[in-house]
């Protein structure tokens, strides 16, 4: 049995148990999730954690050793940055169509918003993108803020390239980093049918699925959009000639984990390592796109925000206009950019989105606690799309090869 179908298995184990605590012993509910399941199931998250950083950063220096220099560097962004800008507003135009369509906010009753989420101002969009870049490489490794891992990473890489044959020492040193990072998640990873379970298993007994049947439009909604933002990559792979049932094969394990985890960022170091290894994704794209969509690209979060507002539209009743629709597709494309890959916390970023149109705040304690329920497609969502991504860089990077040949025989 390889990973993959354990993850799964454990999954399903997860979803009986957390059942059966939830309808069966309630009153052990707090004991046995706050005493086992919790402390199990963020241990193996810090577990996974432990080695992001060291692989994303390694293994963006090693792809960005092998690109020819900072303009490639800059094609590259550049082409991922407008792909993104694409394939995102697809995403985004799949939730709010979905929504306007399921109108799952309409009748929705028997709810009272009591609770209170934390909620921080946004900050602006200039004030975001200087916080891009470190002030100390040190403190964004420590701290594992993944845009400056890679702000660092793409200086240094072009500054390793520059030193030349002065610079194999450090090139060595992060290649062994690399492959130690790898040897230690394939022994990490041992560890994730329990710790998925214990997720799973949390989950289900705290919040129950009486929720899931009160919200059931809502749920059925997300599944749906999900279900078609993967139709339309399946689609795009297939028209690139990408072998879409490899391609999903191939990340089956980071498919299972990131359903289980509900984190893009712990799945991370398992798609960039099935991508490669089992896919064959050329280095030197996967090193640099892949870390790179993690941190930006978020599909799954773009679905979500313009979902949950049209979603929170319909509860209030509030007319729908062009003006309200346009402050919403605006609000959620650049807040889905701005979602960091761990669970809930589109959550958070939605208060953004509510703000920038005018809606009522409090409402995103209504699907705070179905979301954790929801998350882990949504997750798979954001690198099933991150992978299309990068596979769509590297089509496009293909297509230069005869020009440059051409260019070199001419």
């Amino acid at each position: 049995m390889n990973l993959s179908t354990f993850i799964l298995l454990s999954l399903g184990a997860g979803v009986v148990f957390g059942t059966l605590l939830n309808t069966t012993f309630p009153e052990n509910i707090d004991l046995i999730n706050q005493n086992l399941l919790v402390p199990i199931g963020d241990s193996f998250l810090r577990l996974i954690q432990f080695v992001v950083v060291p692989i994303v950063f390694s293994s963006l220096i090693m792809g960005l050793t092998r690109i020819q220099g900072a303009g490639q560097v800059g094609r590259f962004t550049v082409k991922l940055m407008t792909s993104y800008v694409v394939t995102s507003s697809i995403a985004l135009g799949v939730g709010m169509g979905t929504a306007y369509f399921l109108q799952p906010g309409n009748g929705v009753t028997g709810f009272t918003i009591a609770e209170s989420i934390n909620i921080t101002e946004a900050p602006s969009l200039i004030s975001w993108l200087v916080s891009l870049i470190p002030t100390n490489p040190l403190e964004a490794l420590s701290t594992g803020n993944l845009l400056q891992i890679i702000f660092s990473a793409v200086l240094l890489g072009i500054g390793t390239q520059l030193a030349a044959d002065k610079a194999k020492p450090f090139v060595e040193f992060v290649e062994s980093v690399y492959h130690i990072g790898e040897k230690t998640l394939s022994v990490i990873l041992y560890a994730a049918p329990l710790g998925v379970f214990a997720l799973m298993s949390s989950t289900i007994a705290t919040q129950g699925l009486e929720l899931v049947a009160k919200l059931f439009l809502y749920v059925l909604g997300l599944v749906i959009a999900s279900s078609i933002m993967l139709m339309i990559d399946v689609v795009i792979l297939f028209l690139l000639k990408a072998n879409p049932a490899k391609l999903l094969k191939d990340l089956s394990e980071a498919i299972a984990l990131a359903f289980g985890t509900a984190s893009s960022n712990a799945a991370l170091p398992v798609v960039l390592q099935n991508i490669q290894e089992n896919y064959g994704l050329r280095e030197e794209i996967a090193s640099f796109a892949i870390p790179l969509g993690t941190a930006l690209k978020r599909d799954g979060a773009a679905i979500l925000q313009g979902f949950n507002a049209l979603f929170v539209v319909q509860i209030y009743q509030v007319p729908v206009t062009p003006s309200l629709l346009l402050a919403i597709a605006l609000s959620s494309l650049l807040v889905s950019f701005s979602t960091p890959g761990v669970p809930g916390a589109a959550l958070i970023t939605m208060a953004t989105v509510l703000s920038a149109s005018g809606l009522p705040l409090e409402a995103i304690a209504l699907v705070a606690g179905i979301d954790r329920i929801t998350d882990g497609l949504k997750t798979v969502v954001n690198i099933i799309g991150n992978s299309t991504n990068a596979i769509i860089l590297d089509r496009w990077e293909a297509e230069k090869i005869p020009e440059v040949e051409q260019v070199i025989v001419s």
